[in-house]
């Protein structure tokens, strides 16, 4: 726990300052790269795919997908990227004798092209017109939902939620997680009210904060099924007492998504 705990205060902080600071195209590229290694997780990591090309090319296509939501270009650069990566499966597929089953394609389809696209969801707030902002949302819903979790589910936590899956997950600590998340977009939103002059609106602060913090957990438990499926513990040791990136970042391929589509349909905050 002190390893976890210490690695969370260095790495939070430092992974805001990029996004905070750093040109947002250097964003754009971070966030790639985590795309990218996250690709490599669930294929390499998981067992489900060995195959170093396959994988590879997963890696490179989760990277550029990520990328492209940070740049100023047109659609067809991110379908000529998909439609290149379609091509070097199936030609893998095809030299290999069909040695290579359709499941793995469909394995690496999803690190390749789906991961990254949820994941991209926070490039994508961050190149809008007050990402700087806005890309703590996100952020506060995954880590404020999980931090309020852990401590009502520690200190109150006696119902399992979803024994099988996860077993220290619990309905108080979901509870505790929701209250942890709306409370704390109450108080972004108080900030940017205050210190910045944006107008806000509270209610859907709170709205935010309820469903962001469900989608957290789900999203969380989604990547519980693939390792309890595959009978590994962690997806990778990249991040000390975390795991991989999937690990650390499962919560927010769901969370970010939901974020974007929130501010899109019901700002919270505006100008």
């Amino acid at each position: 726990m002190k390893t976890r705990i210490i690695a969370a205060a260095v790495l939070l902080p430092l992974l805001l300052l990029v996004v905070l600071v750093a040109p947002k195209f250097c964003t754009a590229i971070l966030f790639g790269a985590m795309a990218a290694i996250g690709a490599w997780e669930l294929l390499n990591g998981t067992g489900f795919v060995h195959h170093l090309r396959l994988c590879v090319y997963s890696m490179v296509c989760a990277f550029w997908c990520c990328l492209w939501c940070g740049l100023n270009i047109g659609y067809g650069w991110l379908l000529l990227g998909i439609l290149l990566f379609w091509t070097a499966l199936f030609a893998e597929v095809m030299f290999s004798g069909m040695k290579i089953t359709f499941d793995k394609l469909a394995i690496c389809f999803a690190g390749g092209v789906l991961l990254p696209l949820l994941f991209g969801s926070l490039v994508r707030i961050h190149a809008s017109g007050y990402g700087r902002y806005l890309i703590f949302i996100p952020f506060i819903l995954a880590f404020m939902s999980d931090t309020g979790a852990y401590f009502a589910g520690y200190f109150f936590g006696k119902h399992k939620l979803a024994p099988t899956i996860s077993p220290k997950k619990t309905v108080e600590g979901v509870v505790g997680g929701v209250l942890g998340a709306m409370f704390a977009m109450v108080i972004y939103t108080f900030v940017m009210q205050v210190g910045f002059d944006f107008k806000v609106n509270y209610l859907f602060a709170l709205i935010y904060g309820l469903v962001g913090s469900l989608a957290a957990v789900f999203g969380d438990l989604c990547f519980s099924v693939i390792k309890r499926q595959t009978g590994i513990k962690d997806y990778g040791d990249l991040i000390p007492g975390h795991g991989g990136i999937l690990d650390r970042f499962d919560s927010m391929m769901l969370v970010g998504p939901l974020a974007e589509t929130l501010l899109l349909l019901i700002p919270v905050v505006v100008k």
